[in-house]
């Protein structure tokens, strides 16, 4: 597992009560179950959101992460 930077933006940092911090996970899927554990007022964001990963918007639990991962509300379009 890796050190890695997680920015939380909109609902997400709203329901994390944070806009960062540093968190150990190697993948999205271990990353998800990190946030949930932490913080159980994620679960709605998480099930609709996404996560930005080296500059791809992924839900792939599969998917490697490293550095800094950002967690996407859903985003409504106009």
């Amino acid at each position: 597992m890796s050190e890695v930077l997680v920015r939380y933006f909109a609902a997400a940092a709203e329901a994390a009560g944070r806009e960062e911090e540093q968190l150990t996970a190697s993948t999205v899927g271990e990353l998800r179950d990190t946030l949930l554990a932490s913080y159980p007022a994620l679960a709605p964001v998480l099930a609709k959101g996404s996560f930005l990963v080296d500059g791809v918007v992924t839900r792939d639990p599969a998917r490697t992460i490293t550095g800094r991962v950002d967690v996407l509300p859903p985003f409504s379009g106009g």
